[in-house]
């Protein structure tokens, strides 16, 4: 059975399409709400927002895939984003993608086995002036050390929601 949306988000996704005269231009939050609804987006929502945006799903897994921001349906319980763009890499990032590398035992855009974590590098944050920063569950970490990862990591290995210093 496909992706759908249920009734509310159907109201929802109406409300949305109604906004943009460009159907295309409605993608981002028509993926949002499909994130919000399943948790992720799978290849089969982003093909039915394709259908429902009346655009090519080539269109909609392109831009889909672009942005790293969205929960994918292979990621982990955890989801942990490093920036990798000039003015993070200038502060370390590169070490705190190896230290995460190597306490994970994944590679950048891999899962563990556990399903608990997943380590993805993306552009920028805008978090520039903090660097080098990571996205963990939706919230932006700046002036990262390995030693405070291993903090956040092991409170949430404990199930404790991290939480920006």
């Amino acid at each position: 059975m496909g992706f759908a949306f249920d009734a509310e988000n159907e109201k929802r996704f109406e409300a949305i399409r109604e906004r943009y005269p460009d159907p295309a231009a409605a993608m981002l939050p028509a993926l949002r709400l499909v994130e919000s609804q399943a948790g992720n987006v799978s290849d089969e929502a982003v093909a039915y927002v394709a259908g429902r945006l009346n655009v090519p799903p080539a269109f909609a897994h392109g831009v889909f895939s672009f942005y790293t921001h969205y929960r994918r349906a292979s990621d982990g319980r955890h989801v942990i984003s490093v920036c990798r763009t000039l003015p993070c890499a200038l502060r370390g990032s590169d070490r705190i993608v190896e230290h995460l590398r190597k306490r994970l035992k994944v590679d950048a855009g891999g899962t563990t086995p556990d399903g608990k974590f997943t380590l993805k590098e993306t552009e920028c944050l805008g978090a520039c002036g903090g660097g080098p920063a990571a996205e963990i569950d939706g919230r932006c970490f700046e002036n990262l050390t390995p030693e405070m990862l291993d903090r956040i990591l092991d409170g949430l290995d404990r199930g404790a929601t991290p939480e920006p210093g």
